[in-house]
């Protein structure tokens, strides 16, 4: 095609063609998939390696219980991940306000035309000619002109969605704080458990390596005794089954508490490979506040302050705004436009102007499908009614549960307690006969061994205390009285740990308080006989004996979170 072939293409079409060239170029073009690099994947790594301790405090000297989880409030990641989607659900909350605001637009735009835009006249009556004559036709726009305005839209509906819309995202935004406090519980109870675990570990290891280094040398004692064939042969392979079994059972506790340190650290965001250093001052039991408690207190605290049932609640409110929704959506629209224009166009006699319009529109297919949407919105609220009522009764099951635990495992921590207390002394008894050579290494290793997980019990059933006391708190949904983990400092933070205590004392005084007396005096006597009833059973259950728990422990303490 020559330079007069192309010349000859109507100036249309010669743009119609240079559009869709570039069309076809465009759907022509394609993005490959390209996958990561080595490279990448080392700088990546690099870089999250570098932020995941960042602001970290390392650790320096014995660590706390108060401080363990002190450091898990602050620096663990699960926990940050919830932080930040609860921050994501308050943006979300911010920008949702906006949507009730009115719409303003501004636009600006360009018009040419390849010819002048001339019409034909013709007087009324008269049939359209197939031609006009110059003076029959005239133009009242230019070819080539610009045009801009500014206008101002605000809808009624749209109103009323984004208004019932921004108080459904106040509700998730709650929900996210619930998720975040019921977060904020587990991670406690994992680090309660991580840490005694770590804490039996570090108490417990060196005798462990100890009393598999005497089974082994009496392995080998035995082994070579059964050479020399002086005796039965099968009392030595008795003998030495009962070490191996010993042996299997001394290793399979130490492998247990090998990955303590691991868990703690991952919990806490220190180093994997960082040798943590318990603090054995720790090591003590809780009170007994806890049966002084009604169980009917418990129930009116739990079903104000859990957050599984508080996050149904929000839920339900949520469901009870979309049905709101679905009925503003159905309602006939009403906007109002305002607007600022402006036209390059010199047969425009007033190149500014404003603009100003109310419009009333209506879906007529609401009044088919309206039925239907609300039919389906208030089946969502009686879901969630009905899941709410379903948490209710599951909450209150997870009260008389925990309660329970909390008693059944303190019993069985007095239980393993005496126990160790028992096997410890015969361990004793029987090293010394083994000093002065009157007991075999059998028996030795036997008695350790049994002292040994006599005493990884007692700890465990004492980590089970404290972890089933959290379990009946976080079902509770009470949390220590802190600042923001954020503001405050990790020593901060520790130290408004460690002088938080655990609520039973408070719950069980306002259990005891009386009702205020009300205004008539029949209802002021029974005010009377209500006060005198309460005094008689806190009298009672004060001169009842409590239990405690040996003295080879320590002290009971009020006890802590």
């Amino acid at each position: 095609m020559n330079e007069s072939t192309v010349n000859t293409i109507p100036s249309p079409l010669r743009w119609t063609l240079v559009a869709m060239a570039c069309a076809v170029a465009a759907g022509c073009a394609s993005v490959e998939p390209v996958a990561l690099t080595q490279q990448d994947m080392q700088a990546q790594q690099q870089k999250d390696g570098v932020n995941l301790r960042k602001d970290v405090a390392p650790i320096s000297g014995p660590l706390t219980l108060d401080e363990a989880m002190a450091r898990a409030l602050k620096y663990n990641l699960d926990r940050r991940s919830k932080q930040m989607e609860e921050a994501l659900a308050l943006g979300q909350l911010d920008v949702n306000k906006y949507d009730m605001l009115p719409k303003v637009m501004a636009q600006a735009g360009y018009s040419r035309r390849d010819t002048q835009r001339f019409t034909g006249t013709t007087q009324y009556g008269q049939p359209v000619p197939g031609s006009f004559a110059p003076s029959q036709t005239s133009s009242s726009s230019e070819a080539a002109h610009y045009t801009s305005d500014l206008g101002l839209t605000w809808s009624l509906v749209d109103f009323g969605m984004g208004y019932y819309g921004a108080k459904q995202q106040g509700d998730r935004f709650m929900i996210a704080g619930e998720k975040r406090r019921k977060a904020m519980h587990l991670l406690m109870q994992d680090v309660r458990t991580a840490y005694w675990r770590s804490a039996s570990a570090q108490l417990l290891k060196a005798d462990v390596q100890k009393t598999i280094r005497l089974a082994e040398e009496a392995l080998d004692d035995s082994r070579k005794a059964a050479t020399e064939r002086v005796r039965n042969p099968l009392e030595p392979l008795r003998y030495q089954r009962q070490l191996l079994e010993n042996m299997r059972l001394l290793e399979s506790i130490d492998q247990e508490l090998s990955s303590a340190q691991v868990d703690l650290a991952s919990l806490i965001n220190a180093p994997l490979g960082q040798t943590i250093q318990i603090a054995t001052t720790d090591l003590k039991n809780i009170g007994n506040e806890i049966n002084q408690v009604p169980v009917q207190k418990l129930e009116e605290v739990a079903l104000l302050k859990n957050a599984d049932l508080r996050e149904q609640h929000y839920n339900g409110r949520i469901a009870r705004e979309e049905t709101r929704r679905t009925l503003v959506r159905m309602f006939p629209n009403l906007s109002f436009n305002y607007g600022a224009k402006y036209d390059t166009d010199n047969y425009l006699l007033n190149r500014n102007w404003n603009e100003a319009g109310v419009q009333m529109s209506f879906n007529l297919m609401n009044l088919f499908t309206g039925p239907a949407q609300m039919k389906l919105a208030e089946a969502g609220v009686a879901l969630a009614d009905q899941r709410r009522m379903a948490t209710q009764l599951s909450v209150l099951t997870q009260v008389h549960l925990s309660r329970l635990a909390v008693i059944n495992t303190r019993s069985q921590f007095e239980r393993a307690d005496a126990i160790y207390t028992t096997d410890s002394k015969i361990s004793e008894i029987m090293r010394n006969r083994q000093s002065v050579q009157a007991q075999s290494k059998l028996d030795l290793v036997s008695t350790e061994t049994s002292a040994i997980l006599s005493l990884l019990r007692r700890y465990q059933a004492l980590a089970q205390v404290q972890v089933a006391e959290s379990r009946l708190v976080a079902t509770l949904g009470i949390e220590p009285q802190i600042g923001s983990t954020g503001e405050l400092s990790l020593k901060e933070l520790t130290e408004q740990l460690g002088k938080a205590q655990a609520p039973w004392a408070q719950l069980s005084a306002e259990a005891l308080q009386p009702a205020p007396a009300p205004a008539s005096a029949t209802a002021k006597v029974a005010s009377v006989v209500t006060n005198n009833s309460v005094a008689n059973t806190s009298a009672a259950s004060s001169s009842a004996p409590v239990t405690g728990v040996s003295a080879s422990i320590s002290a009971p303490s009020k006890g802590k979170w």
